[in-house]
Order: structure tokens, then C-alpha cells, then sequence
């Protein structure tokens, strides 16, 4: 009798488990997909502080004429 905790124990653990798996999934497909992990809360002001950074590094690696 004081093994019946085990019955529900076990499928709670292989849910648990298929959850991780999923969320690992996710993340790396992510990775794969992107190049980098995904930015948690990313609103439109971090969007547009990217694309500020991505021309200010734009702009510093064209060299300049001389």
C-alpha cells in the first residue's frame, strides 16, 4: 500500500519529462534557425535598438576614403 504514490508518480514524471524535452527542442531549434538564442520579451524598442546597432556596425566597417 505504501507504494500507490508511484502509479501517479510515474506518468507525472514522463509528462515532466516530454515537457523539457520540447522546450530544449525549441531552443535549439531556434539557435539553429537564427544564429542566436531567442531574446526573451523582445518589445519593439529592443527592435529597433538592433536595427540602430546593426547600421551603427554597418557604417564602422565601410572603410572610410582617404
Amino acid at each position: 500500500m505504501s507504494w500507490i504514490w508511484l502509479e501517479a508518480a510515474l506518468p507525472l514524471g514522463i509528462i515532466a519529462g516530454m515537457l523539457c524535452v520540447m522546450g530544449n527542442a525549441q531552443y535549439y531549434i531556434h539557435k539553429a534557425a537564427h544564429g542566436r538564442p531567442k531574446h526573451i520579451g523582445n518589445d519593439m524598442w529592443d527592435v529597433a535598438m538592433e536595427r540602430r546597432d546593426k547600421k551603427l556596425m554597418e557604417n564602422l566597417s565601410v572603410p572610410s576614403p582617404n
